[in-house]
């Protein structure tokens, strides 16, 4: 599945910002671009890992795929 990412250069802090548009809150950072990139392929990963849920004994739970 592919994401788009923006990065921007901060000269503040003299580095660089990456965010994904689709998913709200996924971003990262690093002092070059490719860091960047890099942060950001591990922050979707994190962002899109399925998280722990309370059920009660009646309820399903299924995995779906869907397309790119």
């Amino acid at each position: 599945m592919k994401f788009r990412v923006v990065i921007e250069y901060d000269p503040a802090t003299k580095s660089y910002a990456a965010y994904c548009p689709e998913l709200p809150g996924c971003c990262s950072a690093g002092d070059t671009e490719a860091e960047a990139l890099e942060n950001v392929k591990e922050a979707i990963t994190l962002y899109l890992e399925p998280a722990s849920l309370k059920l009660s004994p009646n309820d399903k739970v299924f995995d779906i795929e869907v397309p790119a």
